[in-house]
């Protein structure tokens, strides 16, 4: 996240012709998202290098708007208001990707899904079922703990060791099979060998007789994979060789259209 300037012109723009007032808000908002959802105002003034006073200020604009709330510990935390934005942007997000993953579908032959990373869960935002009569289906919408699934994988695979064993004391390890990783340490080897190789699997670990293969997407603004999935049988070692290139391939071009769209910006 670009850190927040404690500079601020008389005119009261950023020095990328924004707005810096609301520059900061949004900084301020990612900050305390980065920190779990719930910060102090002295962690926030440390993390920005903003004066207390400015932080107090733009907290307490972001608390009348509903976009944080104080909680009963003093603490700051993330508000409600901000969860329809988030559902919004999620569903315009999956039908802009949409095109992509029927590609997908097209050539790969299996079900093709888009998942964000959001808090602790990932949250699926778009679906193209395969054209199989048996495959794979899961609900836009549906959040599922990110240790036991593809995307979960390739989604954490870009966050930091220490990053990822909070995030896992904070939801545990629940097995959804047999199959299912539950010893961080052994979860951390996983997450190496999805940075070397460049994609994560999901092999009979949430559901079995399923198998997933998934991308993080790069440099996406906020955390976010697609993946195919299908029965075991058909995603087979020689299938996963085929569909893997396809996938990475599919994540480059998202990247790009996305970085496309921020650049009509301004």
């Amino acid at each position: 996240m670009p850190s927040v300037s404690p500079s601020s012109p008389s005119d009261g723009r950023s020095s990328s012709g924004g707005v810096q007032s609301l520059e900061r808000a949004f900084g301020l908002l990612e900050q305390m998202a980065d920190a779990g959802g719930e910060v102090g105002l002295s962690e926030l003034s440390a993390s920005t290098g903003l004066p207390l006073p400015t932080i107090h200020r733009l907290v307490r604009t972001l608390v009348a708007c509903g976009y944080v709330r104080q909680q009963a510990n003093r603490r700051y935390a993330l508000g409600p208001r901000l969860i329809r934005l988030g559902e919004s942007a999620s569903r315009l997000l999956g039908a802009w990707a949409r095109p992509c993953l029927v590609e997908l579908v097209e050539k790969t032959g299996e079900t093709a899904n888009m998942a964000l990373l959001d808090g602790d869960d990932v949250v699926y935002v778009a679906q193209v079922p395969s054209h199989h009569s048996v495959r794979m289906f899961t609900e836009v919408g549906r959040r599922v703990l990110p240790h036991a699934t593809g995307v979960g994988k390739a989604l954490l695979a870009g966050l930091p060791d220490q990053d990822v064993r909070a995030l896992l004391s904070r939801t545990g390890m629940p097995a959804a099979t047999g199959h299912t990783i539950t010893d961080p340490e052994v979860f951390l080897g996983e997450l190496r060998q999805v940075r070397e190789r460049g994609f994560a699997m999901d092999d009979n670990e949430q559901e079995l007789g399923v198998r997933c293969l998934a991308v993080r997407i790069p440099d996406s603004p906020t955390a976010a994979a697609i993946s195919i999935s299908g029965p075991a049988g058909r995603v087979s070692e020689a299938a996963t060789e085929r569909i893997v290139p396809v996938l990475r391939e599919a994540a480059r071009r998202l990247s790009r259209e996305l970085t496309a769209a921020g650049a009509t910006v301004g």
